[in-house]
């Protein structure tokens, strides 16, 4: 009988586990872990990521909501014209669209339009409105020399800035600018988008569309251009003010072979035409600086608070007197071109009537050069001529001009001003403190009551730009505008009363329907008649033997002079005849003159622009 073998169990055992197997089992549970704890950022950083998708979202939504009206803009493919005139008809500037009608770009010769796209935006044709591959240079680029030096705005973009945004750099207006870009191009074809670009860009000197710069820049319509002048046109887009041949001939042609060579690289031209584009005539332009032409941008740049956005060509007629005008420019640059030794090269000058109206402005003394307006846009430090507001609010608040103040020596932390003279006067009364315009007589006055009440009474006269409560701030540390400092003297000439300076009398479509009449303002009483008259006498006191001499004139004169440190800048300001009339002399890198102050230059100008009045 043959013993069975027992048979080996074939099931598991399920109770136990091998060794191997719980190593295996143990080192699973740690990858799990370790990768777990790898991972734990995951999560949260596709919620962020949600989040900030969903916010950029909701921005670009609310940027498509307050967009202007697209359609309504693009109806007006040229810009109107605006004509801005003297008080007596005299034409001092013209705007917009003056000499054009529409052109169209498939009209134009192909070397104006392959001009402007090699330079402007070479692949126009063939991006969807923002150009990739510019980006990407252009950001490359600037990352390499670590400024803003290369931009890559395609002219898609530059129409949606240009035309429909305001100049305000901010990123809505970037995201607002990038939407119109795409809904241009969804559309419009390339052709309507480059017409609507060449009718309303700016081409500098005034000229908006690339007719109306060929008109005043060569005499000739943008169809009869010979390929140099087109070369011209489209290098002035860059920088109009810069590139003009108005500005610059010498300049707009070289900026005009940098086009030519741009044509060249983009296999528009060959070599052999832009050698011959080189050698071909420039026409002459019919621009006539005249007179008043910063005055007359300063206008235009008002009109549409009159009269809102407008569709129809206009006549401004305005306050300017050109007689005034003509003389203020013509004594300014006299004196500045005698004086190249004192290192003086520029200046401003405002005149105003005593009802507000501006009868001259000189906003510099070469607008060829320039087209800055230091008269109304450069803010810079007023010097004694400040004073006036610090003894006129101290006579406001009962002060006396025969009042005792002391000049005597004084210190603010580390700052330890000092006269003009290097002298001190001990007691003296407020006129005599001010015909001498002594520094320290002037802090002591202005620490016996409050400065807020100097800064307000300055804010009420015209002063629009901030004001330092500082003891500094009474001798004139904070930077004005000239125009301010006209206005503000002529709230003393008018007899105390507030005056809003204006320019705008009336206008007219071309045709000659009036849709602006000026309305003379109601009177507002901002300085107490008694206060009027004897900051009045001081002034006249500074005129006769103070610090203003050089501006005495035959009859009444008063006047207050300002030079701020080291003769950075020299100021005159004071009225006669019932107009005030300010001049500002300095330099526009804000370089120390030599010796040239208040009472020097600028008194001199004021006196022989006083007497060229009636």
């Amino acid at each position: 009988m043959t013993q069975k073998t027992p048979k080996k169990s074939t099931k598991k055992n399920t109770s136990k586990k091998s060794p191997e197997k719980k190593k295996n089992s143990r080192s699973t549970k740690t990858k799990r872990k370790k990768n777990g704890k790898k991972r734990w950022w995951v999560k949260p950083l596709l919620i962020l990521a949600a989040a900030l998708f969903l916010i950029v979202a909701i921005y670009v939504f609310y940027c498509w909501l307050t967009m202007p009206n697209i359609k309504k803009s693009i109806e007006r493919t040229r810009l109107p014209a605006t004509t801005i005139l003297s008080e007596n008809g005299q034409e001092i500037e013209s705007y917009g669209g003056v000499y054009s009608d529409i052109v169209y770009a498939n009209d134009l010769p192909q070397y104006v339009v392959d001009a402007v796209i090699s330079t402007e935006d070479r692949r126009f044709y063939s991006h969807f409105g923002f150009d990739v591959i510019g980006f990407s240079r252009a950001m490359v680029v600037n990352l390499i020399h670590r400024r803003y030096v290369q931009g890559a705005s395609t002219i898609t973009q530059q129409v949606s800035k240009n035309l429909f945004l305001s100049p305000k750099k901010s990123i809505r207006r970037k995201v607002q600018e990038l939407l119109m870009a795409f809904w241009l191009e969804k559309h419009f074809t390339k052709d309507q988008i480059l017409t609507l670009y060449l009718n309303r860009v700016y081409m500098g000197a005034g000229t908006y569309g690339i007719e109306a710069a060929s008109q005043k820049f060569f005499h000739k319509s943008s169809h009869d251009v010979n390929m140099m002048e087109a070369a011209i046109l489209a290098g002035l887009l860059k920088a109009p003010a810069r590139y003009n041949p108005v500005s610059n001939r010498e300049r707009a042609i070289d900026r005009a072979k940098v086009v030519l060579q741009n044509m060249v690289n983009n296999k528009k031209i060959s070599v052999a035409q832009k050698e011959q584009a080189l050698k071909m005539p420039i026409g002459n332009n019919k621009y006539d600086f005249g007179i008043g032409k910063y005055f007359g941008d300063w206008v235009y740049n008002e009109v549409n608070a009159y009269i809102g956005e407008r569709d129809t060509d206009i006549n401004v007629y305005t306050t300017l007197d050109g007689k005034i005008q003509k003389a203020a420019e013509e004594i300014l640059q006299k004196t500045i071109a005698a004086n190249r030794d004192k290192n003086v090269t520029n200046g401003a000058i405002v005149v105003i009537d005593n009802g507000g109206a501006v009868r001259a402005m000189v906003g510099g003394v070469d607008y060829s050069k320039s087209q800055f307006n230091r008269a109304t846009q450069s803010l810079r430090q007023p010097g004694s001529s400040f004073k006036t507001f610090v003894y006129l609010a101290a006579l406001e608040n009962g002060f006396k001009p025969s009042d005792i103040i002391e000049d005597k020596p004084v210190a603010v932390g580390k700052w330890k001003p000092e006269n003009y003279d290097k002298k001190y006067y001990g007691e003296v009364s407020l006129t005599d403190a001010f015909r001498r315009s002594l520094n320290l007589a002037t802090i002591d006055l202005s620490s016996k009551f409050s400065k807020r009440k100097i800064i307000s009474l300055a804010h009420k006269m015209g002063i629009s730009t901030p004001i330092e409560n500082s003891s500094a701030m009474v001798l004139g540390s904070s930077e004005v505008k000239v125009i301010d400092m006209a206005v503000a003297y002529s709230t003393i000439s008018n007899g105390g009363y507030a005056n809003w300076p204006y320019s705008i009398t009336e206008i007219y479509t071309k045709d000659g329907y009036k849709i602006y009449e000026r309305v003379t303002d109601e009177k507002q009483r901002i300085i107490s008649p008694e206060s009027v008259e004897k900051i009045t006498a001081m002034l006249q006191k500074v005129v006769e033997s103070g610090t203003g001499k050089r501006a005495q004139l035959q009859g009444f004169a008063a006047g207050k002079t300002g030079t701020s440190q080291d003769y950075r800048d020299a100021w005159f300001a004071g009225f006669a005849k019932g107009y005030t009339a300010v001049v500002w002399l300095g330099n526009d890198n804000n370089s120390p003159m030599k010796n040239v102050g208040g009472g020097t230059l600028p008194a001199q100008i004021w006196k022989e622009l006083m007497q060229q009045i009636e």
